[in-house]
């Protein structure tokens, strides 16, 4: 019976003890995926970028992109091209220096992008870029 006693006396005092290193090791697998993902997610819509030599990006603009089917997204979010204009012509409205970035699929018709500027010309947008990879 004594030996018991000893026995719980001693099992007890390991449970006051946290080991620490699970914690640490999951904390940095947390932070790694969410460094790997964000610049995935800030993207959103996959496409390829046409070849081109571009200056630095304004860091808070809209992005209009158009992908390979030809189907327009504003800031990741799908949009036909009346509720685009429409869209555009409200933020054009309430802030004159708004820009855009225009992102269009390389095999894409060169035709739908010119649509998507033409709605960007007609709503008075004219702080406009075309993204491009850089050579």
């Amino acid at each position: 019976m004594v030996l018991r006693r000893l026995s719980r006396k001693k099992s007890s005092k390991l449970i006051n003890e946290i080991n620490m290193m699970p914690l640490i090791d999951l904390t940095f697998l947390l932070l790694i995926t969410f460094i790997i993902t964000m610049p995935a997610m800030e993207q959103g819509i996959s496409i390829r970028l046409p070849q081109g030599k571009a200056d630095v990006l304004p860091k808070k603009s809209n992005v209009v992109t158009v992908d390979a089917e030809g189907k327009v997204y504003l800031n990741n979010r799908e949009i036909g091209l009346e509720d685009l204009e429409r869209t555009l012509g409200v933020l054009a409205a309430e802030e004159p220096d708004v820009s855009v970035l225009v992102r269009g699929d390389e095999r894409l018709e060169y035709g739908k992008v010119i649509q998507v500027m033409k709605i960007l010309y007609k709503v008075k947008i004219t702080r406009m870029a075309l993204v491009t990879l850089s050579d």
